[in-house]
């Protein structure tokens, strides 16, 4: 087995976080984000695949290589992209539509890149729970506010 010291570094900062009912969701996404990176599947949102340099505009992530794309360079591919929410590119407080998009961005890749390794498994149902909790959220926002997530 391998060690993976910087994951596991970030898995400590994130159960400590637990508590933080707000920013929690958000900090488990970038936990995905830090995941996928450790296990070689790292997405890299910093320049548009497209274009080749860094743009103001990125939009979008494309499905097959994990790379950013911006709103010009995607042009008539733009429907065939994952969105790029702000929560990928920067630790903030993020709308609960942004974290849903963030997951969705997540999820696929983990989905593409583990599913050998998960033996047809879908991914854990505790991560689903959390992205039904951020979807009530988003639908209405005082729902989870204060709540115990165990409960719900």
């Amino acid at each position: 087995r391998e060690a993976h010291g910087p994951l596991f570094e970030r898995s400590l900062g994130l159960l400590e976080m637990i508590g933080e009912a707000e920013l929690w969701p958000l900090a488990y996404l970038h936990w995905e984000m830090a995941l996928l990176d450790e296990l070689g599947f790292g997405l890299d949102l910093s320049t548009c695949a497209v274009l080749g340099r860094e743009a103001n505009d990125l939009s979008y992530v494309s499905p097959r290589t994990g790379r950013a794309v911006s709103r010009k360079g995607a042009g008539e591919w733009a429907d065939r992209l994952l969105p790029l929410p702000n929560c990928l590119l920067e630790i903030a407080p993020a709308p609960a539509e942004d974290l849903l998009q963030g997951f969705a961005v997540t999820g696929h890749f983990l989905s593409q890149h583990l599913a050998g390794e998960m033996q047809g498994k879908p991914l854990p149902d505790a991560r689903q729970r959390l992205i039904d909790l951020v979807a009530r959220q988003a639908a209405d926002p005082s729902a989870g506010r204060g709540s115990d997530p165990q409960a719900s």
